[in-house]
């Protein structure tokens, strides 16, 4: 349920900018005018399309995985918890690199993109935390 929730989060961060970047939205609210450079860079784009719009995607499958993670016919199978380290997993490499770009190439931060970095890490760290988990109560008890 927090993977989902830190979803719904990160998919109205990434709706937010994306709303912004076509045009929906007048005026970003950042502070420092860092997101708009961002923004507005080459590299907000990904094969054309903006990538907030990317984030939608991501953040909409986490919460569809995680929400049918908690569906009974699935509580105790290990695919929705797999499936959630893989895809934050993929967000976590991408927003490392986009990150990276603010850092070393734009010289500019977004306080809305490294907040929705902020959420990908999570998820992706409370899913790994769901494996460990599914490990430990696999392990075997120890004998006495």
């Amino acid at each position: 349920m927090a993977i989902a929730l830190l979803a719904l989060v990160g998919f109205f961060i990434s709706l937010y900018l994306w709303l912004w970047k076509v045009g929906i939205l007048g005026a970003i609210v950042c502070g420092d005018g860092g997101c708009e450079t961002v923004q507005l860079s080459e590299y907000a784009q990904f094969f054309g399309v903006p990538v907030a719009f990317f984030g939608m995607l991501e953040y909409g499958a986490l919460i569809g995985i995680s929400l049918t993670g908690l569906q009974p016919r699935w509580l105790h199978r290990r695919g929705p918890t797999l499936a959630l380290v893989a895809v934050s997993g993929v967000g976590v490499l991408f927003t490392a690199y986009l990150t990276y770009l603010e850092a070393a190439v734009i010289h500019a931060w977004c306080r809305w993109c490294l907040a929705s970095a902020v959420v990908i890490g999570l998820i992706f760290v409370a899913a790994l935390a769901g494996v460990w988990g599914m490990r430990r109560s696999e392990s075997p008890a120890p004998a006495a």
